[in-house]
């Protein structure tokens, strides 16, 4: 028996143009009617998943910032994870060979010294907006991931230099072909979800996941079942082989495959693509 659904939200829970479709409305609304906690683990700002629980009526956990912070129902901070603040530093006054830009996630906002209208095109549902900053100015403290925005080749020349430079003293992982993301070692929506599920007296066995990226992996190995979307990075289907694979966001496929889970448990799961 599962007893909380852990949903990752681009690429998984939302349609291609980042909004939510109303059939996967309608399912969380019937799992927020079972025995089920709901739990939103996201790379997403905290500020901007408040929002949009709020402006469709749903109560959920919130992990945000993959894994970075752990909010409850009333948004009650549970945990918090800061890069080091000499990491932190070293991130933003060091002068990479990429032409990526960079953005800072800290509890008040994103920040980035990029004014590009294009980055807000996935937060046009909710409306959230960066502020513009030299990140140099930023403290050195109370940064919770640093994230490079740029096409994927060009992210991949970066994560050598990462590496580098800062070896196991921080983690990276891709949130998308377009976001590579710098996190606190051990930092991730698996290791938050652990501790969430610890507090509620829930075991990782009873939880199910839903993800589409390498952010979400740990996540996915965790739980009890782990379901990769159709549309997921090949490199997370490559490197999770033994989890199901579901069908693509742009069909609901989160909605697809728990309408099957909730109505027809017996029967043999057919994704829809």
């Amino acid at each position: 028996m599962y007893r909380l659904a852990a949903f990752d939200m681009d690429g998984t829970l939302l349609l291609p143009d980042h909004t939510l479709g109303e059939k996967t409305l309608a399912t969380l609304r019937q799992l927020a009617e079972k025995p089920l906690r709901l739990t939103f683990a996201t790379g997403r700002h905290y500020l901007e998943m408040k929002d949009i629980l709020a402006n469709i009526g749903m109560e959920g956990f919130l992990i945000t910032g993959n894994g970075t912070r752990i909010h409850d129902l009333s948004g009650h901070l549970l945990h918090a994870s800061d890069l080091p603040a000499d990491c932190a530093h070293e991130l933003l006054h060091t002068a990479w060979d990429t032409p990526a830009s960079q953005h800072v996630f800290r509890d008040d906002g994103w920040f980035t010294a990029l004014d590009d209208p294009d980055l807000l095109i996935p937060h046009q549902f909710s409306g959230f907006r960066y502020h513009l900053q030299d990140l140099r100015t930023l403290p050195d403290s109370g940064n919770s991931k640093v994230c490079f925005c740029a096409p994927h080749e060009t992210l991949l020349n970066l994560v050598p230099q990462l590496k580098a430079h800062f070896g196991a003293r921080l983690d990276l992982c891709f949130s998308a072909h377009d976001c590579l993301d710098v996190q606190p070692a051990g930092c991730n929506k698996g290791s938050a979800l652990a501790l969430l599920t610890a507090g509620l007296g829930i075991t990782m066995s009873e939880c199910m996941a839903f993800g589409d990226a390498m952010n979400d992996r740990e996540m996915l190995e965790g739980v009890g079942m782990g379901l990769i979307m159709g549309n997921a990075l090949p490199v997370l289907k490559e490197q999770s082989p033994h989890l199901q694979v579901i069908g693509h966001c742009r069909n609901q496929a989160v909605s697809h495959f728990l309408q099957h889970w909730l109505h027809t448990p017996n029967l043999t799961y057919s994704p829809e693509y």
